[in-house]
């Protein structure tokens, strides 16, 4: 790796940082019904999730976790969701994304572990 790509990549990682909450317990997301997102979030496709079908409630969080911002993570994430989610979330996502999150969450680390 150039020392331009590992700063290229630092800065990708930063931006994530950025958008991350300070804690889990920030995400207020709904658990249930149905989620439409932002243009700014998700601008194609599937635009009204339906939390009660697996199926769009993890496209949801990927999208969110993927496009969203800090304000939209906090809102329409929710944090034992996520938590359950996470096992496999996580394999759907950058690895950026993943380090990011887990290194600010140690618990989501923990709840990968515990599902493998």
């Amino acid at each position: 790796m150039t020392s331009s790509d590992a700063s290229d990549l630092a800065l990708y990682r930063a931006k994530w940082e950025q958008r991350v909450p300070a804690e889990l317990t920030d995400l207020v997301g709904p658990c249930t019904g149905v989620v439409a997102l932002p243009g700014h979030v998700v601008w194609s496709g599937l635009r009204e999730f339906d939390l009660g079908q697996p199926r769009q409630r993890m496209g949801l969080y990927r999208t969110v976790l993927a496009e969203g911002l800090h304000d939209d993570l906090c809102r329409f994430l929710n944090r034992e969701l996520l938590l359950e989610q996470w096992p496999v979330l996580r394999k759907l996502v950058s690895r950026t994304i993943r380090d990011v999150w887990e290194s600010a969450f140690p618990e989501l680390r923990d709840a990968a572990g515990a599902a493998a």
